[in-house]
C-alpha cells in the first residue's frame, strides 16, 4: 500500500513538472504552481536570476521547491485542488519564500529520482522526457543544517544516465576560525566519497571596492554596488589570498541619483530634462521647486540686455569670434572632477538660454522666458550665434532672424514645453561627448547612436540616460577608485555595445574585465566571499565539494538560532573581527544502469 501510495506521488510530481516545463517554453510562469497541498513549485528562466547561483552554475531552466503559502481564507479549501495533477495559480500576496522541512524535501527528491529512472518501467511514464534540475528549499533543521538539496538529470543526448545529488549546508555566524575547515582534510573527504586518487582545487574570492575606496564626500550612492571577483587555480591553504596571476572581473552597479557623486548637479539638469520629456507625453509638467535667489525670468532679462550691449558695443552679427566665451555654470561640474569633466566653453546662445532657463518653476513662467526671447530676435535687439545642424524650434527661429523674418510661433499648449526639451537636449548631448571625446574613452562615431536626432524626442531623452549612466561609471571608477586610461578605454567600450543594444537599466551590472595588478590595493584583510571548489572526474562524471565563507546568509530564507549575532563584525578583546558564514556544497552521482 505505502508503495502504491508512493508510485502514484511520484507519477503526480512528473506530470506537474513536465506540464509546467512544457509552458515555460511559451514563457515563464509569473506564479508558483501548487502540488499536494504543501509545496509550490516555481519555474525559473535561463536568463533570470537563480537563487541558486551562488552554489551551481547551470545555465539552464531550473524548479524551485518550497512550502506552499495560502491565505487564511483558502484554508478550508477542499483537498481536489491539492492533489498531484493540480496547477492551479496561488494568490499573488506572497510573504517571501518559505522552506519545507528537510525530511520532506528528502522526499520529493527521490521522487524526482525515480521519474528521471528510465528503468522505472512500471511507473508506466512512457517515454522518460528529461526534466530541468530542481531544487528546494530545506529549513536546516536537521543535525547538519541543510538549507538547499538538489537533483540534475545526466544526460547524453535526449538518454537520461543518472543524476547528481546536490547538498547545501551552513553555519554561522561566526567569528571563530577555529570552525574553518583545513584544505587538506577537505580534500582527503573529498577524495574518500568519491573514490577519487588526484583532484584540483580552485579559488574565488570577491571584495568590495565601495567601502575599501571611500573618502569623505566622495561616496556614491548606497544602492550602488562596485566589487571585484578573482579567481585562480591551485589554491595552498583556507582564505588565502589571491596570486598576481589571478583573473579579475569588475562588478559594477551603479545608480544614478546620490547628491554626494561628483555628477550630481548634472543629474538633476537631466531630471528636469526628463520632466519636460513627461510633461510632452503626459500634458502635465512637474516643476522644480525655485531654488536660486533670481528667477528664470530675470536670469533670461540680463542675459538678453548682455546681449544687446556687446551687439551695440562691437556692432557684430552673429560672429562667433566677436562673443566673449561663456562658461558652463560651475555648479554644474563639481570641484573634484573639474580636471576630467572640463568646461566648455562654446555654449551657443540656445545652450545658454537653457543654463538660465533650467530653474523654471511654472508654466506661465516658461511663457515669459520665450516671450522675451522671440521678441528681441523679432526686433533683431540680438543677433546670437549657434551652433551648425542644431535642429530644435528654436534654432530654425534664430536663423530665420539672420534675414529679418520669423515665422509667427504660438506659445500655447506643449509648444513652449518642446522647445525647452530640444534645447536642453541638445546642451546636454554636447555635454556628454565632451566628456567622453575630451577624455579620448570613445570617438563621435561610437556616440552617434546617442545622439542622433532621426528618432522622436522621448527616445533622445532615453538615449542621453544611457549616456549619463556611462559617465557617472567612468567618473566613479576615475575618481573613486583612480583608475587609469588603459582600463577606462575598453570598459567604456563595453558599456556603450551594452546600451546600443539593450533599454536603460540603472540596476545592470556591468562586468569590466580588469588586470588583478591594479585592484590589489584595494584588497582587505577579510574578503566578503571566499572560496574553494575541489574537484575530480572529467565531464559529465565531473564531481564537486565547495567550501565557502561569506560575510552575508549566502541562503535568503535561512534562519538563524543567532539573529542577534546577524551583523558584519564583533569586538572582541578591543579587536574588530568579521562574521562569517561556513557554507559546504557537496555532489554525488547516481548512475542508473
Amino acid at each position: 500500500m505505502v508503495a502504491e501510495q508512493r508510485q502514484w506521488e511520484a507519477v503526480g510530481l512528473y506530470r506537474a513538472l513536465r506540464r509546467m516545463c512544457e509552458k515555460g517554453r511559451e514563457s515563464i510562469p509569473e506564479h508558483p504552481y501548487l502540488f499536494e497541498s504543501d509545496v509550490e513549485i516555481c519555474l525559473i528562466g535561463d536568463s533570470s536570476k537563480s537563487p541558486v547561483e551562488r552554489f551551481w552554475n547551470g545555465n539552464t531552466m531550473i524548479y524551485i521547491l518550497q512550502k506552499a503559502v495560502r491565505r487564511p481564507s483558502e484554508e478550508s479549501d477542499s483537498m481536489e485542488e491539492s492533489k498531484a495533477d493540480a496547477s492551479e495559480l496561488l494568490p499573488k500576496e506572497n510573504p517571501g519564500p518559505v522552506p519545507l522541512s528537510v525530511r520532506r524535501a528528502k522526499q520529493l527528491i527521490s521522487l524526482f529520482t525515480m521519474v528521471q529512472n528510465p528503468n522505472m518501467t512500471h511507473l508506466k511514464l512512457g517515454e522518460v522526457v528529461v526534466l530541468p534540475p530542481l531544487w528546494i528549499r530545506c529549513d536546516g533543521s536537521d543535525p547538519e543544517h541543510t538549507y538547499w538539496l538538489g537533483a540534475e538529470p545526466l544526460k547524453a543526448g535526449n538518454k537520461i544516465m543518472g543524476i547528481n545529488l546536490y547538498t547545501v549546508t551552513c553555519d554561522g555566524p561566526t567569528a571563530h576560525k577555529t570552525c574553518f575547515a583545513n584544505l587538506e582534510e577537505l580534500k582527503m573527504q573529498h577524495k574518500i566519497m568519491h573514490h577519487s586518487s588526484v583532484v584540483t582545487t580552485k579559488g574565488f574570492a570577491q571584495y568590495e571596492l565601495l567601502r575599501a575606496a571611500a573618502i569623505e564626500d566622495t561616496i556614491v550612492e548606497p544602492e550602488s554596488n562596485i566589487y571585484v571577483d578573482i579567481t585562480w587555480n591551485t589554491v595552498d591553504k583556507i582564505l588565502e589570498t589571491p596570486p598576481l596571476i589571478s583573473a579579475a572581473t569588475l562588478n559594477i552597479a551603479l545608480e544614478p541619483g546620490d547628491p554626494r557623486s561628483p555628477v550630481y548637479q548634472l543629474y538633476r539638469e537631466l531630471q528636469f530634462l526628463l520632466a519636460l520629456a513627461e510633461g510632452l507625453k503626459t500634458g502635465v509638467t512637474k516643476w522644480p521647486e525655485p531654488l536660486e535667489p533670481e528667477s528664470a525670468v530675470e536670469l533670461v532679462q540680463e542675459f538678453l540686455a548682455d546681449l544687446k550691449k556687446k551687439l551695440d558695443g562691437s556692432c557684430v552679427s552673429g560672429n562667433r569670434n566677436g562673443m566673449e566665451k561663456i562658461k558652463c555654470d560651475t555648479e554644474a561640474v563639481d570641484s573634484s572632477i573639474k580636471s576630467i569633466f572640463s568646461e566648455r566653453g562654446d555654449l551657443d546662445f540656445a545652450e545658454q538660454l537653457w543654463c538660465k532657463m533650467k530653474c523654471v518653476s511654472s508654466y506661465q513662467e516658461l511663457i515669459a522666458c520665450f516671450t522675451l526671447v522671440l521678441k528681441a530676435l523679432e526686433c533683431g535687439e540680438i543677433q546670437p550665434w549657434i551652433h551648425h545642424g542644431s535642429s530644435s524650434l528654436l534654432s530654425k527661429l534664430i536663423q530665420q532672424s539672420y534675414h529679418g523674418k520669423m515665422e509667427a510661433v504660438s506659445l500655447a499648449g506643449i509648444t513652449p514645453v518642446q522647445m525647452l526639451l530640444e534645447i536642453g537636449l541638445d546642451k546636454m548631448k554636447k555635454d556628454y561627448v565632451n566628456f567622453f571625446i575630451g577624455q579620448e574613452l570613445a570617438t563621435l562615431t561610437s556616440l552617434d547612436y546617442f545622439i542622433s536626432t532621426s528618432v522622436d524626442l522621448q527616445e533622445q531623452v532615453h538615449c542621453v540616460q544611457k549616456l549619463h549612466h556611462m559617465l557617472e561609471i567612468m567618473v566613479s571608477c576615475t575618481v573613486l577608485l583612480q583608475f587609469k586610461h588603459e582600463s577606462l578605454f575598453p570598459w567604456t567600450q563595453i558599456c556603450i555595445k551594452y546600451y546600443r543594444e539593450n533599454a536603460l537599466d540603472e540596476k545592470h551590472v556591468f562586468q569590466l574585465p580588469v588586470s588583478s595588478a591594479l585592484v590589489k590595493k584595494f584588497y582587505q584583510d577579510h574578503p566578503e566571499v571566499w572560496k574553494v571548489d575541489i574537484s575530480s572526474g572529467h565531464g559529465p562524471k565531473e564531481v564537486k565539494t565547495t567550501w565557502q565563507v561569506s560575510t552575508n546568509p549566502p541562503v535568503e530564507h535561512m534562519m538563524s538560532n543567532n539573529t542577534g549575532l546577524l551583523s558584519d563584525s564583533t569586538v572582541n578583546a578591543g579587536i574588530e573581527e568579521k562574521m562569517y558564514f561556513i557554507t559546504v556544497v557537496k555532489c554525488s552521482q547516481v548512475h542508473f544502469r
